[in-house]
């Protein structure tokens, strides 16, 4: 199958170049070019037809919300991922709702773009199955494309112990799930809170979730005086 072709945009050159090593290393992806303002972006995806567009929020000329409603509005539209250090809740809803794939909240790991990369790649596979076939889709390959087969899959509020929500969950999980990828890697309940800002409590509470549902493992590290630290680490 032909690689899936990503354009890269970030206006730091350094940054741009380690989402290129991160895209270059997942099988089936190639990076086609990098731009460092949202004029450059939209030129390049004119003359360059990428399949995939990792945007940042902060660029010099634009906003990347502004170059994704651009770019969706588009005869041909491209597909976006967006990569920024922005977390707030408004630019997120307004990528959400502009269309975007994806939203990557930086500094992250090879790993989760990895991950990313590979629910795309599986999406459009179910999109190209439908074009190359009669041109309709059947209910699964729509799960597919819209993530309702996952989303089906993860617990709901009542599900999980009193006082602990589901999106709370998935932020504590994925903080940990970065924190930790590095082998040998742990997270302590406080550094977890600083990570997300939450209350440490509270963190503490999803973390021992984590370690009961078996997502995540505890150890002790003992120090001088005073009782040995708890610390945490992602096992999947």
């Amino acid at each position: 199958m032909t690689a899936l072709r990503v354009l890269v945009v970030d206006d730091d050159f350094m940054v741009a170049r380690v989402h290129r090593k991160f895209v270059e290393r997942v099988p089936g992806f190639e990076v086609v070019g990098e731009a460092r303002t949202g004029t450059e972006a939209i030129d390049a995806v004119r003359e360059l037809r990428p399949d995939l567009v990792l945007l940042d929020i902060y660029l010099p000329d634009m906003t990347g919300l502004e170059v994704l409603r651009s770019l969706r509005a588009a005869t041909d539209p491209v597909d976006v991922l967006v990569v920024s250090a922005a977390r707030d809740l408004e630019t997120v809803q307004e990528a959400f709702r502009g269309g975007a794939v994806q939203y990557l909240i930086k500094p992250f790991t090879a790993e989760a773009m990895r991950d990313r990369l590979t629910e795309f790649q599986r999406r459009h596979r179910s999109v190209q199955s439908a074009v190359a076939g009669s041109g309709e889709m059947a209910q699964r390959e729509v799960d597919a494309l819209f993530g309702a087969a996952s989303a089906a899959r993860r617990p709901s509020d009542a599900e999980l112990p009193k006082g602990l929500t589901v999106q709370t969950l998935q932020l504590v999980g994925s903080a940990l799930r970065s924190a930790t990828s590095d082998e040998g890697a742990t997270l302590s309940s406080a550094e977890c809170a600083d990570e997300v800002g939450l209350a440490r409590v509270s963190v503490r509470r999803y973390l021992e979730h984590l370690v009961t549902t078996g997502h995540a493992e505890v150890s002790l590290r003992y120090g001088r005086a005073g009782r040995p630290e708890r610390r945490y680490r992602w096992v999947g």
